[in-house]
């Protein structure tokens, strides 16, 4: 192979490591303008990764302007080595969208007492071998109860655990959908779906939002051009990456629709336990909705815990055997621990001191992008910041990059064709307050390097 880069020394999520490395090499002279780059499915297997991460790291070195791909013929090194910046070492990573842990949450200490009681309770030697899929009814019952608050009338026969929501989604697509089928969503919508559909042979069909989200009007008439679509996919609420959180009316609204067109709803709503008084669309149409919520944004993405409401219990069993099929099962001690914190208001204070956590980083935030056009949530880990048209979003990222600051730009969530001229910025990703502030320095610096002298806010 022409390239094989080395990513063990770098920090940070593996698709990261891969364009960094990739942009360093470009930067450096040793990947030169044309030069042919080993295909997806080789780099992954020299590097011994999964084939998506390779993707996701092609994918966002080409919205970058690194790379250019074409058809039937491979990737290319676009960037010249003189044109680049290089990086700054070690920079700060703002792509991963993660919660805060402020030292009130206290979670290797919260973490290593639990494991400690559950040692001295059963041992560890019960959690290392194979457990039921979707956990077990004792597991069950707990996460219902936990889950009451948010979703009222959640019972154990109609909750599966399952090891994340992305294997969740994955597995829902493939049970409600099928190779060639269409998929309603917003039109910039959560990678991790694009990604599944992709897998999976499924058409995307970006749907035009407002600032309360997705319009009714607009899903109205994308259900009646697209009358074979069965699904729809939704995140209402803090949703990735506008931060856009639907009104009680709004609810309602798209509820309505959507029994009225004999859609499924997908509710992806790994927020709402960060928020008060918000009321999931899939509890005004329980009969025909998933519901999806993660301990991943509120609590740490590790635990690979995500709580799965279906329709009945025969959806329930269906679910729990594709997961079966896919994963086997989550992981049985994190399932544990995680049951048990829910069980014993852990969980609970762990959440409410990552939500004031979030809520000072947001308004770190704010002073930081002041004048600037962005979205915001008060509760959430991200910021969506719309760019004035004289910083390309391609270029603004690698200027960013070139100052050692990596986040998202808006093409990785475009649903189809539709882009958006913005970046995500993950303020939780952020180990400190005062790194956060620094990596709000760097962005605020880049914005008025090319910016005008007024921007509309």
């Amino acid at each position: 192979m022409d390239w094989t880069p080395t990513i063990s020394d770098r920090q940070g999520p593996i698709y990261q490591r891969i364009l960094n490395a990739l942009a360093d090499d470009i930067a450096a002279g040793r990947l030169h303008q044309g030069q042919a780059l080993p295909t997806h499915r080789a780099l992954a297997n020299a590097l011994g990764v999964d084939l998506t991460t390779v993707t996701r790291a092609y994918a966002e070195a080409r919205r970058q302007g690194l790379t250019d791909a074409k058809v039937g013929r491979g990737t290319f090194v676009k960037a010249r080595a003189s044109a680049l910046p290089r990086a700054a070492s070690p920079g700060i990573d703002l792509s991963m969208n993660l919660p805060p842990h402020p030292p009130e949450a206290d979670l290797d200490g919260r973490l290593a007492k639990t494991l400690s009681d559950i040692r001295s309770e059963a041992g560890f030697s019960a959690y290392l071998t194979y457990q039921q899929p979707g956990g077990t009814l004792t597991e069950r019952q707990v996460a219902a109860e936990w889950l009451q608050s948010l979703v009222p009338g959640t019972t154990s026969d109609r909750l599966v655990l399952a090891p994340g929501t992305q294997t969740a989604l994955f597995c829902l697509l493939l049970a409600l959908a099928g190779r060639g089928d269409e998929i309603l969503t917003e039109r910039l919508t959560y990678p991790g779906l694009k990604a599944a559909a992709a897998a999976l042979g499924l058409r995307l069909i970006g749907i035009d939002m407002d600032a309360e989200g997705i319009a009714p009007v607009t899903l109205e008439r994308a259900a009646r051009q697209h009358k074979d679509a069965k699904v729809v996919y939704l995140m209402p609420t803090i949703h990735n990456p506008t931060t856009a959180t639907m009104s009680e009316e709004r609810r309602i609204r798209i509820a309505e629709i959507i029994r009225k067109r004999g859609l499924t709803l997908i509710e992806d709503d790994p927020y709402s336990l960060l928020t008060r008084g918000v009321t999931p669309v899939s509890s005004l149409i329980p009969e025909r909705s998933y519901f999806c919520a993660s301990l991943s944004k509120c609590i740490a993405p590790g635990f690979r815990t995500s709580l799965v409401v279906t329709p009945e219990s025969t959806a329930a069993s269906r679910l729990t055997g594709l997961l079966r099929a896919t994963l086997q099962m989550p992981a049985p001690l994190m399932t544990a621990v995680a049951t048990r914190w829910m069980r014993d208001g852990t969980a609970n204070a762990i959440i409410e001191a990552v939500r004031a956590e979030a809520a000072i980083r947001q308004s770190l935030a704010r002073q930081a992008l002041a004048g600037q056009q962005f979205a915001a949530h008060p509760n959430g880990h991200h910021v969506w910041l719309t760019l004035h048209p004289s910083w390309p979003v391609d270029r603004f990222a690698a200027e960013l990059r070139g100052r050692g600051l990596a986040i998202v730009t808006g093409e990785a969530f475009a649903a189809g064709d539709t882009s958006a001229n913005a970046i995500r910025i993950a303020l939780g990703a952020a180990r400190s307050r005062a790194q956060l502030v620094k990596a709000l320095d760097i962005l605020a610096d880049a914005l008025n390097a090319r910016a005008p002298d007024k921007q509309v806010v």
